[in-house]
């Protein structure tokens, strides 16, 4: 599928989410990655399968007040 140089990681990889965009709708939140998978700004993903990872963004920071 994906004929970017070097090979973008393949929807079952570990690191999948490395791969390039190649369409990206910010007004509904998600995008396509040239292996196929969609993400999600809450860091959810479909993979081409139909199966789902859920989000796992980290605690979000919090500014220290001086």
């Amino acid at each position: 599928m994906c004929q970017h140089q070097p090979t973008c990681p393949s929807a079952e990889a570990t690191d999948r989410e490395a791969a390039r965009v190649i369409a990206c709708f910010p007004e509904q939140g998600w995008s396509l990655l040239c292996n196929g998978v969609i993400v999600f700004e809450d860091t959810g993903e479909l993979l081409p399968d139909g199966s789902t990872i859920a989000p796992h963004r980290g605690p979000a920071r919090h500014a220290l007040v001086a």
